[in-house]
C-alpha cells in the first residue's frame, strides 16, 4: 500500500481498534497488520499524538508474562473523531468507487 496512504487512514483504523476493546501496543499492530503492514516503530508516535490530543488515553496493566503493559482507550473526544473519520472515510471511498466504476464522471467536459 502507498505510504502516504497508509499514513492518511493509520489514526482511523487506531482509533476504530481501541474504540472495540482496549489493548496495549503490540496487540494493536497485529490487529492494523490484518489490514495492512505496520510495524511498532509506526504505532507509538502515532498513539502519543492521539494521547496528547485527547482522542485516547493510556494506562498500565502488570503482565504475567514480562514487563508492564501500556494500555490504550478511546476517549469520549475520541470516539467523536472516529464517527467523523469514519463519515470523511466512507464518503471519500464512496466517490472514489464511482469514479473508478465510471459511475460519477461528468464526461461532457
Amino acid at each position: 500500500m502507498n505510504s502516504q496512504l497508509k499514513r492518511g487512514t493509520l489514526e482511523l483504523c487506531a482509533l476504530c481498534v481501541v474504540n472495540r476493546s482496549d489493548c496495549y501496543g503490540y496487540e494493536l499492530v497485529n490487529r492494523i497488520s490484518k489490514c495492512m503492514e505496520i510495524t511498532e516503530g509506526t504505532i507509538y508516535p502515532l498513539m502519543k499524538r492521539l494521547k496528547d490530543s485527547g482522542l485516547i488515553e493510556s494506562y498500565i496493566v502488570e503482565s504475567p508474562e514480562g514487563p508492564p503493559r501500556k494500555y490504550y482507550k478511546i476517549t469520549d473526544g475520541g470516539r467523536e473523531e472516529l464517527g467523523r473519520l469514519s463519515e470523511e472515510w466512507f464518503g471519500f471511498t464512496k466517490s472514489i468507487n464511482e469514479l473508478l466504476k465510471g459511475e460519477s464522471v461528468d464526461e461532457s467536459n
